[in-house]
């Protein structure tokens, strides 16, 4: 699948509202991974019951995958835009005023709809508005999601240091939702080109090819968010550094995210979709035993590195693939994209605590390695599916 065009690409201002709202959402979101520790001390939670606040995110995407597709033929994607950032908005203020482990479910849960709910427009505006460039687009937003989920645990941290509270994490994001809402104020927001009628099906109108790259995305998200959930603690535990070095040890994740992706928003002009995913791929397999297998912090440090540039570009990536065959019918597509999601971020962080609540933090890590192992496994299988349907269409 080749991203060129006799076109050059073209950022208008709609591009840039979405570009800014994932870069919102991409900060505001990353905060569980470095704030864990932290929760987990003060609430008294093991690593199963820690497992759970991920899954609250999860059950937030997972509606969202479910119903997102039925809301946009509904409701207008303005709405449903800016709705998103703001229900993220009030979750992450809930969580910066929760002391009791139910009210923190909530306000997690309430991060999961509305961050997810805000990606899925902003997948569906950007595949519409830029049509076969759109690996370049959904590259280019996750690089601004990558620069905006750097700066969080460098915030965390830094407000730490500061000897203030990690609670006042919530006014830096409502400050950033209200600069975003006033510099885009006059941009209305396009429906889909192409609406799907309120009657037609919609899991059954998309293909098999589209359903087996879900489930590569199933085991790319559960793979990055065991990361994103687990590294920080695993940096304390496992390798020995202090709560707040490790926090700052984890910011090379997201660092890698955005080297990797910033590298893939160009190479997707002339390489194409499909060999950078098998590089990505390959690179993360290369990272990941670094990371979990040795016993010196800088080369765990390393090791996630070189895990976090090849996962950089596999959710947009494969995404792009997966968009592309569903054609026209870009909403569900996002919206069923965000439902493997949520279910890999419901099942694989919660899965990997309760392994190391039994085997240890670094036994369970092993199951990252079989999650990648996998996904590389069906993408396989998956070309050779479409290259067949090709040749005998």
């Amino acid at each position: 699948m080749s991203n060129t065009s006799s076109h050059p690409f073209t950022r208008s201002r709609i591009t840039w509202l979405a570009y800014s709202m994932l870069a919102y959402i991409g900060f505001s979101q990353a905060i569980l991974g470095p704030l864990m520790p932290f929760i987990r001390s003060e609430l008294g939670l093991n690593y199963t019951q820690g497992g759970t606040l991920p899954a609250a995110i999860a059950c937030g995407l997972i509606f969202t995958g479910l119903f997102a597709g039925w809301l946009a033929r509904h409701i207008s994607r303005q709405v449903l835009f800016w709705s998103g950032g703001t229900l993220l908005a009030m979750g992450i203020t809930t969580l910066g005023v929760s002391h009791q482990f139910g009210l923190v479910l909530f306000a997690i849960l309430g991060m999961g709809i509305g961050g997810s709910l805000a990606q899925v427009m902003i997948q569906a505006i950007l595949s519409d508005q830029h049509g076969e460039q759109r690996a370049i687009a959904l590259t280019e937003a996750n690089v601004a999601a990558s620069l905006s989920g750097t700066m969080t645990p460098l915030v965390i941290s830094g407000l730490q240091r500061a000897g203030v509270d990690w609670r006042a994490i919530a006014i830096i994001t409502i400050l950033a939702l209200a600069l975003l809402a006033f510099s885009f104020r006059r941009e209305s927001i396009p429906n889909s080109a192409q609406p799907v009628s309120a009657t037609s099906s919609v899991d059954g109108s998309l293909p098999l090819a589209f359903w087996l790259y879900w489930i590569v995305l199933f085991f790319m998200v559960a793979t990055e968010m065991s990361l994103a959930v687990w590294s920080t603690d695993f940096f304390i535990s496992v390798v020995g550094l202090s709560r707040t070095d490790a926090v700052l040890a984890f910011g090379i994740f997201p660092a890698a995210m955005l080297t990797g992706r910033f590298a893939g928003s160009r190479l997707t002009r002339s390489w194409s979709t499909l060999t950078l995913l098998f590089s990505a791929l390959f690179l993360t397999l290369i990272g990941l035993p670094l990371f979990w297998l040795a016993h010196i912090p800088a080369l765990n440090i390393l090791g996630l590195f070189i895990t976090g540039l090849g996962i950089a570009n596999q959710y947009p990536l494969t995404m792009s693939i997966a968009v592309g065959i569903a054609k026209e019918k870009t909403n569900q597509a996002s919206a069923r994209v965000t439902l493997a999601v949520g279910a890999a971020l419901l099942t694989a962080p919660l899965v990997l605590g309760r392994l190391a609540d039994s085997l240890g933090l670094q036994k369970a890590f092993g199951m990252v390695i079989v999650l990648m192992v996998t996904a590389i496994i069906v993408v396989i299988v998956n070309n050779r599916f479409l290259l067949q349907k090709r040749e005998t269409a």
